[in-house]
């Protein structure tokens, strides 16, 4: 099983969420009870959607899409997300086994 999924518009990522982390970034994959998720680091607080924000930003990033292609699906109180990214299916594929 994979942290990701194509969807009909691009792929959903399933993803843990560190805020307030020193060391920002991907921090490649872990288990979970609801499977394998992408680990995010963020410097910004859980506060005001500061981190739901930082997070599609630094996913966006790695993907090399713009920010408007990301968004959060579910999970927008809780550390573990699900997030959409809308764009061509396998070009987001290929990006994403690269992570």
């Amino acid at each position: 099983m994979s942290f990701w999924r194509a969807a009909p518009e691009g792929v959903t990522v399933m993803v843990k969420v560190h805020p307030r982390s020193r060391r920002p970034g991907l921090n490649g994959c872990m288990a979970s009870a609801a499977g394998e998720r992408l680990q995010i680091a963020v410097t910004e607080a859980a506060e005001g959607g500061r981190a739901n924000r930082a997070v599609c930003d630094t996913l966006a990033k790695a993907l090399d899409m713009p920010r408007s292609a990301v968004q959060i699906v579910n999970g927008t109180a809780s550390r573990e997300k699900l997030l959409t990214v809308t764009g061509n299916t396998d070009v987001l594929a290929g990006k994403l086994q690269s992570l």
